[in-house]
């Protein structure tokens, strides 16, 4: 007799109690030895879209920098605590004090005459300026200038301090990779020195008087660099490109602008063209008056900035009203599209550079 000579065995019963009763056996032992098993969590591990803990969330610059402003008067800056800087944490993500789960936002408060000591860490950072100026951030002993639209950079490993050299206190954003860094455990922290190396307050730093001019590499420094060597990246210069572009397609010349009414500008890193940090994408967008954006989803997370102008932002189909200084996270897969008024101007980073670099970042664009 063959194999095939023999009756085929009958299906098991799968509602039947016996077999219920070894089912709750299996999966007893299976936890028990740290086996998950795919066919009970592959909606949770394999979603078809991205399903983001965090939510879209909008924070007023009106309420943000009032408590600033009062955490000066109880908080010094000091050894330990190192910084006055206050996180924009997503309601999202109960417990941690992170505004996506990649990104880390907050508001940085130094007041008249203070300075923040030096360290150095592995987490990546910047500095935007929404008003002021008065303080100068030391990296690496090179004093720079932070004012007014200025995104400053302190990429991770870089020794940096502050230090207000004025009667008046000022406020900044800053934006950190921390939540990204804690996941994979890449955190590494490192004390410097007590004072601030560097008490100039040189109109243009080091790094910029080798690195400032705009499309010029000095040949004695040839070579990529996986972060951007120039330090400071000054309004004046992106205000002026932002109003280049939007003069240009008003003219007619093609190719100038992201979409009718859209100007925007990437910070590089001047030795090999790409993003100026390593795991965070900054950007300046402009959007002329009465100019509504197209509506999109990308599976990266970003943090976006008014930085003047008023208007709309649309997350998930809700509308909110956008004025300055206001901050807003944006999860991965939401729907975003914005509005302006009379104009529109907002500073933005993400995560989108650690997703293309592991072909994950994917994007929609509606119609």
């Amino acid at each position: 007799m063959t194999a095939l000579d023999h009756p085929a065995a009958a299906p098991p019963d799968f509602d039947s109690p016996a077999h219920q009763a070894r089912l709750a056996e299996l999966y007893r032992d299976l936890d028990a030895v740290g086996m998950t098993p795919l066919w009970t969590t592959r909606e949770g591990l394999m979603p078809s879209t991205p399903r983001p803990t965090a939510v879209p969330h909008r924070w007023r610059w009106a309420e943000l920098y009032p408590l600033a402003a009062r955490s000066a008067e109880l908080v010094p800056v000091g050894r330990g605590g190192e910084r006055r800087a206050i996180s924009l944490g997503n309601p999202g993500l109960p417990g941690d004090p992170y505004t996506t789960p990649t990104l880390w936002a907050a508001i940085q408060y130094l007041g008249p005459r203070e300075h923040a000591p030096e360290h150095r860490h592995s987490q990546s950072a910047f500095r935007f300026v929404l008003e002021g100026e008065g303080v100068w951030t030391v990296v690496d002993g090179d004093p720079v200038a932070m004012r007014r639209g200025d995104l400053l950079l302190t990429p991770g490993w870089h020794f940096h301090g502050h230090q207000n050299v004025s009667d008046t206190p000022m406020a900044w954003l800053d934006g950190l990779d921390i939540p990204f860094v804690a996941q994979t455990d890449q955190g590494f922290f490192e004390f410097g020195p007590e004072e601030v190396r560097d008490r100039r307050t040189p109109e243009r730093s080091d790094n910029e008087r080798l690195w400032g001019g705009p499309g010029l590499t000095p040949v004695g420094a040839l070579g990529a660099r996986p972060c951007s060597p120039l330090m400071a990246y000054r309004w004046v210069h992106t205000d002026a490109a932002l109003t280049a572009q939007l003069e240009l397609a008003a003219e007619g010349v093609a190719g100038t602008l992201v979409e009718p009414g859209h100007a925007a500008v990437r910070f590089t890193n001047p030795t090999t063209g790409g993003d100026a940090l390593t795991t965070m994408r900054t950007e300046m967008h402009r959007l002329a008056a009465g100019t509504t954006t197209r509506r999109t989803r990308t599976s990266a997370s970003s943090v976006w900035q008014v930085f003047s102008g008023g208007g709309t932002v649309v997350l998930d189909g809700q509308e909110q009203d956008l004025q300055h200084g206001d901050v807003v996270a944006v999860p991965a897969w939401t729907e975003f599209g914005l509005r302006s008024e009379a104009g529109l101007d907002l500073f933005t980073f993400s995560d989108a550079p650690i997703f293309e670099k592991l072909s994950l970042l994917r994007t929609a664009v509606s119609a």
